[in-house]
């Protein structure tokens, strides 16, 4: 059983055509709080990542930014939420997100989103790190991109044990439980201890 005393949370800089995807962000923090999970995240206060840090930092929970500096400026993150580290690209955010959580989530968002869910997923796969990843499968957003993530592993593409590197629940209580359960299978090679993803 993994103990999680931090996630990197990936979603969406914008908000979404609705309100369900808000809530979900609300209620989110609101569990993370209430299991004293620190929230690493991309920085900012826009977009349903600023509705997840203004809601844990609100209820008193620990908060951590991470942007590069071309994105830092006001006009384009809004305010910085709790304590906030700036690299110098982001190549360099996603390692120092990783670097300072225990585990990943994602929630519904755009490109980036994806870039840094399958990031972590293909560390998982290669055996950079073994941390639970979830998807927080608001409004079925996610159902599309399952339905490939399964087509793949039909076609011979992903393995089938592979498919278990991440867990998909659409309630945020019972997804946190069940990464806390997770025991992600090994990856594919073994990686130096220091790697930059480990921990």
């Amino acid at each position: 059983m993994a103990t999680i005393r931090s996630i990197a949370v990936f979603c969406g800089a914008s908000m979404g055509n609705k309100g369900v995807y808000r809530h979900a962000a609300e209620d989110l923090g609101k569990e993370m709080v209430s299991r004293g999970i620190r929230l690493v995240y991309g920085a900012g206060s826009v977009g349903l990542m600023g509705v997840v840090a203004h809601t844990v930092h609100d209820r008193g929970g620990e908060v951590l930014g991470v942007i590069p500096e071309p994105l830092a400026p006001r006009e384009v993150a809004g305010e910085q939420i709790g304590d906030t580290i700036i690299v110098g690209t982001m190549h360099e955010r996603k390692a120092t997100m990783a670097r300072h959580a225990d585990a990943f989530l994602a929630m519904p968002g755009g490109y980036g989103t994806l870039d840094e869910l399958f990031e972590a997923i293909t560390w998982g796969q290669v055996g950079i790190h073994r941390k639970p990843i979830g998807i927080f499968n608001v409004n079925g957003y996610f159902d599309p991109l399952l339905q490939w993530v399964d087509a793949a592993v039909k076609e011979g593409f992903i393995r089938p044990i592979l498919r278990q590197l991440f867990i998909v629940n659409d309630d945020p209580s019972l997804l946190l439980e069940r990464m806390a359960q997770q025991q992600p299978p090994l990856g594919l090679l073994k990686w130096p201890e220091d790697g930059e993803a480990n921990g």
